[in-house]
């Protein structure tokens, strides 16, 4: 049963969720994708090349994604209770809200990519680490 508290969570959930199907698309849709995207050029080069590494890294992402979603959803009440639930989506919400903040650093530590992409990606992890707090901060309570 949904948590009445649970409105941004359920948010966090379906936004992690999206970002992981999103990376599932970027695998099928092969290395326009990567480009489009924004996984840089060498990434886009050995998807075109018939590399499994930029699947492997791709599908680990999203795999990462969907056990944060479940995280979510378990903090909202529609999953089952799983381990170190309080713990584990407050460092949930620090990386993303971290990735939102370091612009600056991700440009310096991974050249090669956009200023666009470093804005849009930065701001999006922003915005979903931000539906992340406000989730936590509701359902305290009863994580």
């Amino acid at each position: 049963m949904t948590e009445p508290s649970a409105c941004f969570l359920l948010a966090a959930a379906g936004l992690s969720a999206a970002a992981s199907a999103l990376h599932l698309a970027c695998i099928a849709g092969g290395p326009d994708w990567y480009r489009a995207l924004g996984a840089g050029e060498p990434m886009a080069r050995m998807a075109a090349s018939g590399s499994w590494y930029p699947a492997m890294v791709t599908a680990a992402i999203s795999t990462v994604l969907m056990i944060w979603a479940a995280y979510a959803l378990a903090g909202a009440g529609v999953l089952p209770r799983l381990p170190w639930m309080r713990a584990i989506l407050c460092a949930i919400t620090a990386v993303y809200v971290a990735r939102g903040l370091a612009f600056v650093p991700m440009m310096l530590l991974m050249p090669g990519r956009s200023l666009v992409f470093w804005g849009w990606s930065s701001a999006i992890c922003m915005g979903i680490g931000i539906v992340h707090v406000l989730g936590v901060r509701q359902a305290w309570a009863s994580l």
